[in-house]
């Protein structure tokens, strides 16, 4: 780094590292309008390789940013994992009743739904790291213009000890310095920014060794575009088909002493033919390969002084037997970015970003202990199960559906997420910490059937959701005017006194009301005015805020009410926040600890 005069700048965020923690995070401060920059040492975006496995929670995640279609269209679906052994692991070669014979290769053991139903309303899918790094990039763009700083590498961070002034942490980006409020270190598993900051990673000290092709595999083998299993004498192999009908990705695991600069691409297709035996293998033409040595470790801690954070691989590394890597970072990055945008933007208190230390360590944490139990069991095609005898991997695999689809995360106690204040009796399907799950419900103003969860896009708001019950009822009717009273009547009304003078009264919080009953037999005037609030550009009043959960025309009943475990004629209040958690739920009478909860981080804007 040359020592002539740097040039210094300043700017409440930096970000190092455009992968997906780095460029989901971008993504939130784009659309909070937080000034920030995002800086990459690598010449431009990534082209080819990494990861490629997107599980139901991301691509739920992609759909509340608007970008799910895309994704979608040009993704893989993966509906089906197969699994194949050659009985290599067993003690007798026989082949009588259908039993393994090790000696003449491998044959198919099982099959199971890659998600099990009901788990998500969105599918797991296959898609290059490229394409979706560039989805958000596009929405980045889309919202404030913002771009990638390639070319520029963070050599160090520092943080004024005092923690003086308005721009206490020092960034050295080449030869410039920059002078900034907050600082997220995204640069991968060999983070300059967390060994600047001392910050050690702890874990195993044995890497495991991967081999890794996306190619273009000429074979008999049957399920070749299926995600696949094999166990093996000669290793274990899995693939993952890619998008566009003919790529796949096969990932080899290599003997632990391997060495990964001295692998070549002749010795992993070699790995790969035997693996494959009986079938006939050859490879048309390889697009990418790499060999890489992964160990299971956690930074001992995410921040400095919470003015530097780190985030995905920067904090957490893993194989990638479960697909959990560029989910969980990118993750890390949809937990921070709004906890920063809403900070930076002078709507919420510190209070607010120090969850991030507290959610995303616990689910890192539980990432790395899972990840060695499961990497083990890979290996060996085998598990123990809850009776103590030993089982078959695929019933490992189906057990651990939920968390592999990434939907087990559960947020602990803190402002931004009240278990003990809630009354879960109201709604005892739901579970404050967790994801807030959908049901198809139908839109009052236009009779469109809809999962409800689209009425959530992340666009930096929380949600009061209002379960009210049939508002024929007069009692029902009654507890949701009460409510509307509490919420809005006056200039201080909790609303409005958390809502900037110059915004819509609904650009912080969010009132969505779901009804039950008979939809034709309830009128938009029954409905306290309140929750259709004059909005926007043109300063109309925005009817999209009412649904019914009731029979659709074309699409059934989505029976949300059961779904949730919500009793019609008590109803309940769901408290969502930004970022989809379920942060509170209580009676919908209970208008003080709804007061109670927003007053513990929000920042009073009247």
């Amino acid at each position: 780094m040359s020592q002539s005069s740097p040039s210094t700048s300043k700017t409440e965020v930096i970000i190092a590292g455009s992968g997906s923690a780095g460029l989901c995070a971008a993504l939130w401060l784009s659309i909070y309008k937080t000034p920030y920059r995002i800086l990459d040492s690598r010449s431009g975006p990534l082209e080819v390789g990494q990861a490629d496995g997107v599980q139901c929670r991301t691509v739920e995640i992609f759909e509340s940013f608007g970008l799910a279609d895309e994704l979608r269209k040009e993704a893989y679906w993966v509906n089906e994992v197969v699994f194949w052994s050659d009985g290599s692991e067993k003690e007798t070669n026989s082949t009588t009743n259908g039993e393994f014979d090790g000696g003449r290769g491998i044959k198919k053991t099982g099959q199971a739904a890659d998600t099990a139903p009901g788990l998500s309303h969105q599918p797991h899918v296959i898609l290059n790291q490229a394409r979706i790094n560039g989805l958000m990039l596009g929405a980045m763009k889309r919202h404030n213009g913002q771009e990638v700083e390639y070319g520029k590498k963070v050599v160090g961070v520092s943080v004024d000890k005092k923690l003086g002034g308005a721009y206490p942490v020092t960034v050295e980006i080449s030869n410039t310095n920059g002078e900034i409020e907050k600082a997220q270190a995204n640069d991968g598993a060999h983070s300059l920014v967390r060994r600047s900051l001392n910050i050690s990673m702890i874990g195993d000290s044995s890497d495991s060794v991967w081999g890794v092709m996306d190619t273009y595999p000429l074979t008999n083998f049957p399920d070749i575009r299926k995600k696949s299993v094999i166990h093996s004498a000669h290793g274990v192999l899995m693939i993952i088909p890619r998008e566009g009908g003919s790529l796949a990705r096969f990932y080899i695991e290599l003997h632990s002493s391997t060495v990964p600069k001295s692998v070549t691409l002749a010795q992993l297709q070699e790995s790969a033919r035997k693996i494959f035996n009986p079938y006939e293998l050859e490879f048309a033409d390889t697009y990418w390969w790499s060999a890489y040595s992964i160990g299971q470790r956690l930074a001992e801690r995410f921040h400095e002084q919470e003015r530097v954070f780190l985030a995905g691989d920067a904090c957490h590394t893993h194989s990638p037997k479960a697909g959990q890597g560029m989910n969980t970072s990118l993750q890390d990055g949809y937990n921070i970015g709004w906890k920063l945008g809403q900070l930076l933007s002078g709507r919420a208190s510190a209070s607010l970003l120090s969850t991030y230390l507290l959610e995303r360590q616990k689910i890192a944490k539980t990432l790395i202990d899972f990840d060695r139990v499961w990497a083990k069991q890979i290996a060996a095609g085998k598990s123990v199960g809850d009776d103590g005898k030993e089982v078959d991997f695929s019933e490992t695999f189906v057990r651990a559906g939920r968390y592999t689809a990434g939907l087990t995360a559960s947020y602990d106690d803190s402002v931004a997420t009240r278990g003990e204040w809630s009354d879960q009796t109201v709604a005892t399907n739901l579970k404050v910490g967790m994801r807030f799950p959908t049901a198809q419900v139908v839109r009052f103003c236009d009779a469109k059937p809809m999962q409800l969860v689209n009425a959530l896009p992340s666009d930096g708001r929380w949600r009061i959701l209002v379960f009210a019950g049939d508002i024929n009822k007069k009692n029902n009717a009654e507890k949701l005017e009460r409510l509307g009273e509490y919420l809005y009547s006056t200039p201080i009304s909790l609303i409005s006194k958390f809502t900037k003078p110059e915004e819509d009264i609904d650009s912080f919080i969010e009132t969505i009301v779901i009804l039950s009953g008979n939809r034709t037999e309830t009128q938009q005037d029954q409905i306290p005015p309140c929750f259709m609030p004059v909005s926007g550009k043109y300063r109309m009043r925005d009817i999209h805020k009412i649904y019914i959960d009731d029979e659709s025309y074309n699409y059934g009943h989505g029976h949300a009410y059961e779904f949730y475990g919500i009793d019609p004629d008590k109803g309940a209040i769901v408290i969502v926040r930004p970022d989809h958690h379920i942060s509170m739920i209580t009676k919908i009478q209970s208008h003080e600890l709804v007061r109670d909860f927003f007053e513990g981080f929000a920042v009073r804007q009247k």
